[in-house]
């Protein structure tokens, strides 16, 4: 074989023909470095004149190794868009004040001697912002009073100071295993915006909730319309255990005064006054019961429990927000294999908007935002197009894409993205999403990788996936299930994993894959299941209970419910998920059973452990667990661990790294 021969046959050099020379380039492959350029587009404000859209956009700066912040001015009409901050990188919370004349928003303070997060008010025609909050433990998070001249902040209480540096100890209540002081409460100030002049609301050994990621944003203060009052959520207890422990309130801003709306003890949340200022909505698990979807509560403003507004929609509520007319409420949350809208009447059945094929943003929380005219702005993505900015001039109008940061990730050949679904055990009605790699033909047989999702009440939905893009570029068919647990399908399904932790949400896995198995194109050979989280749970749990893998990569896996129980974040409402303590009654066997840990004999699948050090909802120990279990009985396994805080990597340098091990690690083993 002559050199041009040979080099041509490699594929090193190729000779187009004449009508080559002018087709375009075929688009490549997404690949890992992608990652750095994806920009993040997040908590859309619709100014009160209904023109423009105020978000924040992250990009990844790389050498510094962190995630950038800018607020951006975003025309309704043109698109144009007007970067309002510099140099702000943490900036986050933009709020219009009510006449728009200002956008407050919250960013360090921008010293090395206070790096603490301060409320900022920016003057919107002309000129720098001005800092109006000097809270010693930082600002939490904030609200326009309706008039204009006062700004609601939470802050967490100041430490008491002690005379001895070294006297340092303090009482563990139900907090989490890395905690090295008691958690201080948090409570309402008052700053006037014009003057700055502080005064305090609320106090006392009780405190307002907040919530470490990944979750939901605390309850935000909302004012009642006259300006008279706030209403809020007050926890027992400032310890993250006590979270169930929660009350919605109304304070009085005159004199302090608080009252309770209902005469409940616990698991009241997010309270909302309605436009006209005489009803109230806040959120409410049925039936007492947070194994139960949670649900959209209609209230008097005056007090009483009052009635679920969102019971027929059967759907788990993560977001709740008034119409302008104070007779509906824009609602969110999983729907099937998407993240859907609707517009739920304060009397009559909720109506789903039609969003096409793009899903709003979701992390335990949906993103999105209605303008007083009754304009809504979203952020979302569809399967093949990350996140943008979405508008809809009505609930009856369609989406209307504003922005395009992602324009260069979007051109790239990317995996086509499905829904799939089949009959599950126990006669359940399940789902899940399907990546195939570019190129696909179902005539051949490919690797397949499944990717689990965490919570478990979340899903898997029809969204952009840069994980599972990157692992399909591979050649691989990536399977994402949603199985008992999930919060998708409606009460029913998401309470049935209730003492039931891993066998059923296993064997709706199991089904999954067999339906993908009859399609003909699944080298049953070569399947990986991974996951991170609750999805490292059911990688553990499926490892040890059905012996079908060629490899598996355990992500801050939940291995021991007893050491959730005892030492995570949330630690005691851990019992929610079996119906006791572990501690109490016979229910430490039912603990034991559920826990992967406990057939780690039988894995032997050779699994990537993968966590990090300061992670307090799913703690390291854990991982500690599986690997020696499995390195002692002669299973091959890695165990990597990064030395941040978080349940996650939360740098770009690290998230980057830990993509890419996942997928050298599938590439080892499906190649």
């Amino acid at each position: 074989m002559g050199l041009l021969a040979a080099v041509l046959v490699m594929g090193l050099i190729a000779v187009p023909s004449p009508a080559q020379k002018d087709e375009p380039a075929k688009p490549r492959k997404i690949e890992l470095d992608d990652l750095d350029k994806l920009v993040g587009v997040s908590d859309p404000q619709i100014a009160p004149d209904g023109k423009s859209i105020a978000v924040i956009v992250a990009r990844a700066n790389v050498e510094k190794d962190r995630f950038d912040h800018e607020l951006v001015l975003v025309d309704i009409a043109t698109s144009k868009q007007r970067v309002l901050t510099f140099d702000r990188p943490s900036v986050g919370q933009p709020r219009w004040s009510p006449d728009g004349d200002f956008l407050a928003f919250i960013a360090d303070a921008g010293s090395a001697k206070e790096d603490k997060a301060q409320v900022f008010v920016m003057p919107m025609n002309g000129g720098d912002a001005r800092r109006i909050t000097h809270a010693t433990q930082g600002v939490q998070q904030f609200a326009w009073s309706p008039d204009g001249k006062q700004i609601a902040y939470a802050t967490e209480d100041e430490a008491e100071k002690k005379k001895d540096k070294h006297d340092d100890a303090f009482e563990v209540g139900d907090n989490d295993y890395l905690a090295t002081e008691a958690p201080i409460p948090t409570h309402i100030w008052l700053v006037n915006a014009d003057s700055g002049k502080v005064r305090r609301l609320t106090s006392g050994t009780w405190s307002l909730p907040t919530v470490p990621p990944p979750g939901s944003p605390a309850s935000p203060l909302s004012w009642s319309p006259d300006g008279k009052s706030i209403v809020f959520v007050r926890q027992a207890k400032p310890h993250f255990g006590n979270s169930d422990q929660s009350v919605v309130q109304m304070v009085n801003i005159a004199d302090g005064a608080i009252r309770t709306l209902t005469k409940r003890s616990a698991l009241e949340s997010y309270p909302t006054f309605s436009p006209d200022g005489e009803q109230l909505i806040y959120w409410y698990p049925r039936e007492d019961d947070p194994n139960n979807v949670n649900e959209v509560v209609l209230a008097p403003a005056s007090g009483g429990e009052g009635k679920s507004l969102t019971r027929k929609l059967d759907r788990n509520i993560q977001r709740s927000l008034w119409m302008p007319d104070s007779k509906s409420v824009l609602v969110g949350g999983h729907d099937g294999t998407r993240v859907a809208l609707w517009q739920q009447p304060l009397d009559g059945e909720a109506k789903r908007l039609d969003l096409g094929k793009v899903s709003p943003s979701w992390l335990y929380w949906v993103d999105c935002h209605v303008g007083r005219k009754g304009g809504i702005a979203f952020t979302g993505s569809e399967p093949r197009r990350p996140t943008e900015l979405y508008y809809m001039a009505s609930p009856m109008d369609t989406p209307k894409r504003l922005t395009d940061f992602n324009k260069d990730a979007a051109a790239l050949d990317l995996a086509n993205v499905e829904s799939i679904s089949w009959k599950g055990p126990d006669d359940f009605a399940e789902d899940g999403v399907v990546t195939f790699p570019p190129g696909f033909s179902a005539k051949k047989k490919y690797p397949l990788v499944l990717v689990i999702h965490g919570g478990p009440t979340s899903a898997s939905a029809e969204t952009f996936s840069a994980l599972n893009q990157v692992i399909a570029s591979h050649g691989y068919i990536v399977f994402s299930p949603n199985y008992r647990g999930s919060d998708n399908r409606g009460n029913a399904y998401q309470r049935a994993i209730f003492n039931d932790a891993g066998a059923g949400p296993g064997r709706d896995v199991m089904a999954g894959i067999d339906e993908l198995k009859k399609r003909g194109y699944v080298d049953a050979d070569r399947i990986a299941v991974t996951g991170w989280s609750y999805g490292g749970y059911m990688t553990t749990w499926l490892i040890g209970n059905y012996n079908i893998w060629k490899t598996a990569i355990a992500g801050a896996a939940v291995t021991d419910k007893n050491d959730q129980y005892n030492l995570a974040d949330y630690n005691v409402t851990e019992r929610f998920s079996v119906g006791g303590s572990p501690w109490a009654g016979s229910y430490d066997k039912a603990y034991r059973e559920q826990s992967p840990i406990t057939y780690a004999a039988k894995i032997k699948t050779p699994t990537l452990i993968m966590a990090t050090t300061g992670d307090s909802r799913v703690p390291i120990t854990q991982s500690y667990r599986l690997y020696h279990a499995l390195k002692d009985n002669g299973v091959t396994t890695k165990f990597i661990a990064y030395p941040v805080s978080g349940h996650f990597p939360g740098d770009p340098v690290r998230m980057k790294d830990l993509s890419k091990r996942w997928v050298e690690w599938l590439d080892q083993y499906l190649r």
